[in-house]
C-alpha cells in the first residue's frame, strides 16, 4: 500500500518551494509537458491505491463524489475539451461516457445529476482503468505528433487540466474520509499516517502596517482566472496571528459553551449548529469523556497542540467572536504570507477568511465551456486561503482563492484569527 505521508501530503512549504512540475514555462519541451502529464496521472492512482472497488463507488453525500467517479470525470475532461477538438481520427472511448462523468459544464452537454453519482455501479472500476489508459496514449500521441501551431494551441488546455485534475486529487482524499467516517467500523486510509510537522510557535501577532498593496496573481506562471486581474487594495493597520488556531484552542472555546451560545452565532449559523447538532469539529467523537477525531490514519485522540480542522465558516467566525478578534479578509492573508509572517499558512488547513468569493475589479470570465470553471460560482460562498495537508504539492500560491459555501466542514478548513486596533 502506498504510504500517505509521502511529498504530497506532507507538504508545509511556501508555494516557491512547492514541486515544480507544472510550473512549466512557454518554452517547455513536448517530452517535459509528457512528463508532468504523466506525474498528474500517476498521482491519481497512487491516491486511489489503497482503496477498494466498494470504497471506489460510495458517495456519502450529495457533496461528495465517488472516487471512481473523479477518476473517470478528470479523464472525461481531457477527453471532452483536448482530444475530441483537436486529435484527428481520436475515437470516443465510450459514448455514454460525457453524460456520466460531465460534472457541472452545461456547455458541453447534459450531465447525470450530481447527488447520484453513487448508483453509477457501472462503468466497473477497471473500465475506468482502461478508459484512463486509453485516454493517456492519446494524449502522449496528441503532443508528439503535433505541428508547433497546434502544439502552441494545446499547451494552455493541457495546463489547466492537470491543474483541475489536482483539484480533484484533494477531493478525493476529502471525500474517502468523508465516506469512512459514516462507516461504524472507522476504517483507516493508512493506519501509518501523521499529521505533518507544524512550527510549533506561541500564538504571537505580526503587525501589519496600514498601506496599499498588490494582490491577485501576478501573470507569472499559472493561475486560474479568478486569481485575477491584480489590483490594488488598502490593507492595515492589523495584527495578525502567526499560527492558526488549535485543537487545544477550540477545546476552551468548547468548555466555555461556544456552542451553546447563540450570541456568538450569525444567524444561519445558529440554525446549522442547532439543525445539525454540531458540538465539535467535524470527525470529532467523544470516548468516555475525552474527544478524538478521524484522520487518515484513523480514530485516535485529539492532540492539542495541532491545528483545529473539519470547521465550518460558521464555526470560524464565533469562535473568533468568542475570542474578541476577527477573521482576516483575503487581502490581509495575502500581503501576510507574501510577508513571511505567518507559519504554517501552506499544508496544514485552508484558512476561512470573511472575505465573500466575489469577482476583482475587471474580472471577465474567459468564453466558452471553460469559462464555467469559476465565474458562475461566485455568490454566496466565502474565500479560503493557504492549502490543505491533501493539497497536491506544486498546487498552493499566494493568490490561490479556494471557495466553500459556509456550511462546509468536510474539507480540511481551520483558521487563523486577526486583531483590529
Amino acid at each position: 500500500m502506498p504510504a500517505v505521508t509521502s511529498r504530497v501530503l506532507k507538504r508545509s512549504d511556501p508555494p516557491s518551494a512547492s514541486a515544480p512540475i507544472l510550473q512549466l514555462s512557454a518554452a517547455a519541451s513536448r517530452a517535459d509537458w509528457i512528463a508532468a502529464y504523466e506525474a498528474v496521472r500517476t498521482e491519481t492512482e497512487r491516491r486511489t491505491a489503497p482503496l477498494s472497488a466498494e470504497d471506489q463507488l460510495v458517495q456519502s453525500m450529495p457533496d461528495a463524489s465517488p472516487i471512481k467517479w473523479h477518476r473517470a470525470h478528470v479523464t472525461w475532461f481531457f477527453e471532452q475539451f483536448l482530444l475530441v477538438p483537436h486529435a484527428a481520427n481520436y475515437r470516443v472511448f465510450d459514448e455514454r461516457f460525457p453524460f456520466l462523468f460531465n460534472s457541472y459544464y452545461v456547455s458541453a452537454g447534459p450531465r447525470y445529476e450530481r447527488p447520484r453519482r453513487g448508483l453509477i455501479t457501472r462503468p466497473d472500476v477497471e473500465t475506468v482503468t482502461a478508459y484512463r489508459q486509453h485516454v493517456d496514449a492519446a494524449v502522449r500521441a496528441l503532443i508528439t505528433a503535433a505541428d508547433n501551431e497546434l502544439f502552441a494551441t494545446l499547451c494552455p488546455i493541457l495546463e489547466i487540466g492537470l491543474h483541475h485534475e489536482q483539484q480533484h486529487q484533494e477531493l478525493m482524499l476529502t471525500d474517502i474520509l468523508h465516506a469512512f467516517a459514516q462507516n461504524p467500523v472507522l476504517p483507516a486510509y493508512d493506519s501509518g499516517w501523521r499529521w505533518p510537522v507544524t512550527a510549533g510557535t506561541a500564538c504571537a501577532f505580526a503587525e501589519l502596517a496600514e498601506g496599499v498593496h498588490t494582490i491577485g496573481h501576478d501573470g507569472d506562471g499559472f493561475s486560474y482566472d479568478n486569481e485575477g486581474p491584480a489590483h490594488r487594495v488598502l490593507v492595515g493597520p492589523v495584527r495578525i496571528a502567526r499560527r492558526l488556531v488549535t485543537n487545544g484552542d477550540w477545546m476552551r472555546f468548547m468548555a466555555d459553551g461556544g456552542y451553546e451560545t447563540p450570541t456568538l452565532w450569525l444567524s444561519d449559523g445558529w440554525t446549522a449548529v442547532q439543525a445539525e447538532g454540531w458540538k465539535a469539529p467535524g470527525y470529532w467523537r467523544e470516548v468516555d469523556g475525552a474527544w478524538f477525531r478521524l484522520t487518515f490514519g484513523g480514530l485516535g485522540p485529539v492532540d492539542p497542540d495541532l491545528p483545529v480542522c473539519h470547521i465550518s465558516y460558521y464555526e470560524a467566525d464565533a469562535f473568533a467572536r468568542w475570542a474578541g478578534k476577527h477573521l482576516p479578509s483575503e487581502a490581509e492573508w495575502e500581503v501576510a504570507a507574501r510577508s513571511g509572517m505567518l507559519d504554517d499558512a501552506f499544508g496544514h488547513v485552508w484558512q476561512w477568511t470573511r472575505s465573500a468569493y466575489l469577482p476583482y475589479p475587471g474580472y471577465r470570465a474567459a468564453p466558452g465551456a471553460l469559462g464555467e470553471y469559476n465565474g458562475k460560482f461566485m455568490v454566496n460562498q466565502m474565500v479560503l486561503r493557504g492549502s490543505s495537508l491533501a493539497t497536491p504539492g506544486g498546487h498552493a500560491r499566494y493568490s490561490y482563492r479556494n471557495f466553500f459555501y459556509p456550511q462546509a466542514r468536510w474539507q480540511f478548513t481551520g483558521l487563523r484569527l486577526v486583531d483590529h486596533p
